[in-house]
C-alpha cells in the first residue's frame, strides 16, 4: 500500500526547509501533534519529516516528551500573543471576554475541528500534569476574572470558572460535530450570562 502524504506533510517540509534543526523539529512536531493524537506520532516520523538525525533530537530536546512540552509552551505563547493583539483593538471588557470564543471559531476551522489542543495533550498524557497546559488555563482564568471585574461582575473568580467551563464544552462540541456552531452558541450564552450579572463601570 502506498502511504498518502497529504497536504499537511508537504506543508511541514516547506515550513521547515533551511531552518536550524531545533526549529525544524519543533515546527514539524507542531504540525503533527496538532493534527493527530500525540501518542500516535512516532519519533521516527518526526525525524524523517523534519530531516533531522536522531542524535540531534536527543542533544536538543532530550526526548519526545520534552519535545511535547516545547510544543505546548510554544502553542501557549502563540495563543497569548494572538489574543493580546486582537484584544488591544477592543475597549469593552465584555467584548474582550467574548474574543476568546471568536478566536476559537477561527481556530476550529483552521485546525479542522481538532478541538482544544491543550485538552488533547492532557488526554494523551492522562494522569500526568503538563505544566504548559496548566499555565495556559491559569492565564485564561486570570484574564477572564480580571475582565469580569472591569465589567462590574461580582464573584469574578467563580464566574470566570463558569465561562471557562462553557468554553471547554464548546470546543468539545465543535470537535464532535465538526462545526463552529457549538462555539457560536456558547458565545451567545456567555454574553447573556455576563449581561445578567454585570454592572458596567463608567
Amino acid at each position: 500500500m502506498t502511504r498518502r502524504t497529504g497536504p499537511g506533510r508537504e506543508h511541514v517540509s516547506r515550513a521547515t526547509r533551511g531552518a536550524p534543526p531545533a526549529q525544524r523539529l519543533l515546527e514539524t512536531a507542531t504540525e503533527l501533534f496538532a493534527a493527530q493524537d500525540i501518542r500516535e506520532v512516532g519519533i521516527d516520523r518526526i525525524l524523517a519529516e523534519a530531516r533531522v538525525a536522531k542524535a540531534s533530537l536527543y542533544s536538543l530536546y532530550g526526548s519526545k516528551e520534552a519535545l511535547v512540552l516545547a510544543y505546548l509552551t510554544a502553542l501557549d505563547q502563540a495563543d497569548r500573543k494572538r489574543y493580546h493583539a486582537a484584544a488591544a483593538r477592543l475597549d469593552d471588557p465584555v467584548e474582550q471576554i467574548l474574543l476568546f470564543f471568536d478566536l476559537a471559531v477561527a481556530a476550529a476551522k483552521k485546525r479542522r475541528y481538532r478541538g482544544c489542543l491543550y485538552v488533547n495533550a492532557a488526554g494523551a498524557y492522562a494522569g500526568i500534569e503538563l505544566e504548559p497546559v496548566v499555565a495556559h488555563r491559569r492565564w485564561m482564568h486570570t484574564t477572564l476574572a480580571g475582565l469580569l471585574a472591569q465589567a462590574g461582575v461580582a464573584d469574578e473568580q467563580e464566574r470566570a470558572s463558569d465561562l471557562q467551563l462553557l468554553y471547554d464544552g464548546a470546543l468539545v462540541g465543535s470537535k464532535v460535530e465538526r462545526s463552529v456552531a457549538p462555539i457560536v452558541r456558547a458565545r451567545r450564552l456567555a454574553a447573556g450570562q455576563i449581561a445578567t450579572t454585570a454592572t458596567r463601570i463608567t
